[in-house]
């Protein structure tokens, strides 16, 4: 399968070909999601640029928004009983291709016995993947996270005679690194979206070549929506937002406590969380037990009307993660012209600058949290030239016009290399 995969790849190309129209496989773990729109524009943006993509996802999304690429994409799962029977046949035929990624899972590191058996799984999935990718030519796979997909894409790669490449976030890198080491030594190219995660990467996996990973940002459109001025007055209401997903990982529990100790202080506030997920229910529990009801409201997943109706309504923008690539909330509050209040962790200093973009506290500090948020209570309406340096340091820094047209550069790039690396060391095949 292996050859026959490569010379139907070397053959799409004409022999004068300088890679101007690649064929690309990219996979994610759950596409289209809405908490992602930075895949779809990435997909979009390579195909504006004459790019073939095939979208894949290892689970189906579902999002309207999107609709065209939900109809479009090969999605791993459900399975099909053929083809998974034939994925078992590929992998023994590929044994010697693959044994050095089974010594990884069987013999080294310090994984878990079912961390292990996930692995094996995922293998046998990249063998299924590279089935269905089998007959669309394609040229080269990108995974966005490295999570499970991106083993998946490694293994397909590999059976395919290709390369692949990787993004990597937050949580994908700093909580759940199952076998990063395989996936970057093998990987032709790792970009992060922050400077904070490349040096994370270099420390933890010293060898790994630098040329390797590469910083692309991500970024909002700045100019979308527009600096309106605070709300302000003794009596003022502080009104507190924070966007994302009830998930342990977003610490809303930390949320709620601030809102506890704001309440035991006597500040007036109302704080609003949008977004869905499997905390909800504990999250509802708590906010009754700490008698905040009249303070604190889950609004749920809003659309994205509703969403900017929030970010209107908002006195500062919160946010209180234990891990984080840079997220695009608080680049969405700050192009509002918004005060952000965020941990100082990862890469979020890179985004909000301590008292001249938005505001940074102490991770796990509850005190320091509270500290913030009366200090903004007190000050919104001398709060003006932050509000404007963080609109300006959006629009400089994590404009997502600039960053996507950046990334596809660097993108299309390296498959250039890849295919001029390529054509030196087989020339064969020209």
């Amino acid at each position: 399968m292996r050859k026959t995969v490569v010379s139907l790849n070397r053959e799409y190309l004409p022999a004068s070909s300088t890679l101007s129209m690649p064929t690309i496989a990219y996979l994610t773990n759950l596409f289209p999601a809405a908490v992602e729109p930075y895949v779809g524009h990435e997909i979009q943006e390579l195909r504006r640029r004459g790019v073939t993509v095939v979208p894949c996802s290892a689970r189906r999304g579902d999002l309207d928004a999107v609709k065209k690429l939900s109809a479009e994409t090969i999605c791993i799962q459900p399975l099909r009983l053929r083809l998974a029977l034939r994925a078992l046949f590929v992998c023994l035929q590929e044994l010697p291709q693959l044994k050095d990624l089974f010594a990884r899972i069987l013999f080294q590191g310090h994984e878990t016995l079912r961390r292990r058996f996930c692995a094996l799984l995922h293998t046998w999935l990249g063998a299924y993947y590279a089935l269905l990718l089998e007959d669309k030519s394609v040229e080269h796979i990108h995974v966005h996270h490295g999570y499970f997909a991106s083993w998946i894409a490694m293994v397909a790669a590999r059976i395919l005679g290709i390369n692949f490449s990787m993004t990597l976030h937050g949580s994908d890198l700093l909580l759940h690194a199952a076998y990063l080491d395989t996936k970057l030594e093998n990987c032709s190219a790792c970009v992060t979206v922050s400077e904070f995660n490349r040096q994370h990467i270099l420390h933890r996996y010293p060898n790994i070549s630098e040329d390797k990973i590469v910083v692309q940002r991500l970024g909002v459109d700045p100019y979308k929506h527009s600096f309106a001025p605070p709300l302000s007055g003794a009596n003022h209401r502080l009104v507190m937002v924070a966007v994302g997903r009830l998930h342990r990982v977003k610490d809303h529990v930390f949320l709620i406590r601030a809102c506890r100790l704001l309440k035991n202080e006597q500040v007036p506030f109302l704080c609003l969380i949008a977004g869905e997920g499997p905390e909800r229910k504990s999250l509802e529990r708590l906010i009754r037990e700490l008698n905040l009801s009249d303070e604190m409201k889950l609004t749920g997943h809003l659309p994205q009307p509703d969403l900017d109706a929030l970010y209107a309504r908002a006195d500062v923008v919160v946010l209180t993660s234990r891990s984080e690539g840079i997220p695009l909330v608080l680049m969405e509050a700050m192009a509002r012209g918004k005060p952000v209040l965020a941990p100082a962790i990862t890469g979020i200093p890179e985004l909000v600058l301590d008292g001249k973009t938005g505001f940074l506290y102490r991770p796990g500090s509850l005190e320091d949290f509270v500290a913030h948020v009366e200090l903004v209570h007190q000050s919104l309406s001398a709060l003006s030239p932050l509000r404007r340096a963080a609109r300006k340091h959006v629009q400089e820094h994590f404009n997502s016009k600039k960053n996507l047209a950046a990334f596809c550069d660097f993108f299309l790039d390296h498959l250039r290399q890849l295919d001029q690396r390529q054509s030196y060391e087989n020339p064969v095949l020209q």
